[in-house]
C-alpha cells in the first residue's frame, strides 16, 4: 500500500508538481515578568510654576487629577480648562467633583441649572473620565487620599471662602497643585450680566416663541407694553428701510398701532374694574374703608385742619351779610 504524502512530498495531479504548506504553528504565549523598574509616562513636562513646588507625577499608572467647581452654564471656559488638566501629561485619569445646590446656594447664591443638571454637563464633556457628584466645597486631605488624587488642577488665583484665603494652600504646600489658566471674556457672571442687560429683548424672544407671561414671571401688562414696543420698532424699521412707499402703507401701520395701544387701554380699564370688585367682596365695602381711614389717621388729621380752616373763614362773610340784613354797624 502506497504510503500518503507527507508535507516535503510533491505529489502531482494530472503530470503537474502542487507544492503543498505547512499548518501554521500556534502563537506562543509571551510571559512578562513584573520588574521593579516603574514604565515611565513618556514626553511629560511640568507646567513651569515659581510660586510654589510642583511634585514630578508617578510614572507606572494613570496620573489623576481632580478638578472641582460649580460649572453653572456649562460654557467653553469651562471647557479649557478641563482640557488643559486632561492634557497636563499623557496618561491622564480625570475626576471632576461638582458641588450640590445646597451648598452652592447657601455659599454662592442661586445657580440657573439645578445641580443634577450640572452633573450632566459635566459628565458629557469629552475629557471628563469621572464625575463626583456632592462634592466638597473644599477638598480635603481625606478625600484626597479616599480618591487617590495626585493633583488638584485650578487657576492659580487665590480662592477665598469664609474659612480661607486659599482652599488649596495645603495642596499647594504640598506640591499636588496644577495650575490651569483662565479664558478670559468668558464667565457663567458675564453670561448671566448678557441676559440682565438685555432683559426685554429676551422676554420678546420667548413670547414670541409661544411662552407664556406667567411662565416668564411677569404681568399681563408687562407683556402687552413689549409687544407694543415691538410693533412700534417694527413700524420704524419698515419705514427706514421702505421709505419710498406709499403714505396709506404708512397711515395702515400707524392706525395698526393705534389699535394695539387702544386694545392694551381697554383690557386694562376692565381689568381694573374685576380687580376692585374682587377685592371689595373679598373684604367688604365697611371694612376696606375703615382700614383705609385706619390707616391714613394723618390724612384724617389734615381733613379736619382743613375743615375747621374753611369754617373759620366763611364766619365772617356770614356776620357781614347778617349785619347788612339788619342793620348793625360792627364797631
Amino acid at each position: 500500500m502506497a504510503s500518503s504524502p507527507s508535507a516535503t512530498d510533491s505529489p502531482s495531479s494530472n503530470g503537474r508538481e502542487v507544492s503543498v504548506s505547512p499548518p501554521p504553528l500556534a502563537p506562543v504565549a509571551r510571559v512578562v515578568v513584573p520588574s521593579d523598574e516603574p514604565v515611565p509616562n513618556p514626553n511629560y513636562e511640568l507646567p513651569p510654576h515659581d510660586a510654589f513646588p510642583i511634585n514630578p507625577p508617578p510614572r507606572n499608572r494613570p496620573i489623576r487629577i481632580y478638578c472641582d467647581g460649580i460649572y453653572d452654564l456649562f460654557h467653553f471656559g469651562h471647557a479649557k480648562a478641563l482640557e488643559q488638566a486632561k492634557k497636563a501629561f499623557p496618561n491622564v485619569h480625570l475626576i471632576v467633583g461638582v458641588c450640590n445646590d445646597t451648598e452652592t446656594h447657601r455659599r454662592k447664591g442661586k445657580t440657573v441649572l439645578k445641580d443634577v443638571e450640572r452633573y450632566e454637563a459635566i459628565r458629557h464633556c469629552r475629557w471628563v473620565d469621572e464625575v463626583i457628584e456632592n462634592a466638597p466645597w473644599m477638598v480635603t486631605q481625606e478625600f484626597l487620599d479616599e480618591h487617590r488624587i495626585d493633583y488638584v488642577a485650578h487657576d492659580d488665583i487665590p480662592y477665598q471662602s469664609a474659612d480661607c484665603d486659599d482652599v488649596y494652600a495645603f495642596v499647594k504646600a504640598q506640591g499636588r497643585f496644577l495650575p490651569t489658566q483662565r479664558t478670559e471674556g468668558i464667565s457663567t457672571s458675564d453670561l448671566i450680566t448678557r441676559i440682565v442687560r438685555d432683559y426685554d429683548a429676551y422676554l420678546r424672544r420667548n413670547l414670541e416663541r409661544g411662552v407664556s407671561h406667567k411662565d416668564l414671571n411677569i404681568s399681563f401688562f408687562k407683556a402687552q407694553e413689549l409687544q407694543v414696543k415691538k410693533r412700534a420698532r417694527d413700524i420704524h424699521n419698515s419705514i427706514k428701510q421702505n421709505w419710498s412707499g406709499t403714505r396709506e402703507e404708512l397711515l395702515v401701520e400707524l392706525d395698526d398701532l393705534k389699535y394695539e395701544l387702544n386694545r392694551t387701554l381697554s383690557f386694562w380699564q376692565e381689568r381694573r374694574q374685576d380687580f376692585i370688585r374682587g377685592f371689595i367682596g373679598l373684604f367688604g365695602t365697611d371694612s376696606v374703608v375703615k382700614k383705609f381711614f385706619n390707616n391714613n389717621k394723618s390724612l384724617g388729621g389734615l381733613m379736619s385742619r382743613s375743615t375747621s380752616a374753611t369754617s373759620l373763614h366763611d364766619q365772617p362773610e356770614k356776620l357781614s351779610h347778617h349785619e347788612a340784613t339788619n342793620g348793625v354797624t360792627s364797631e
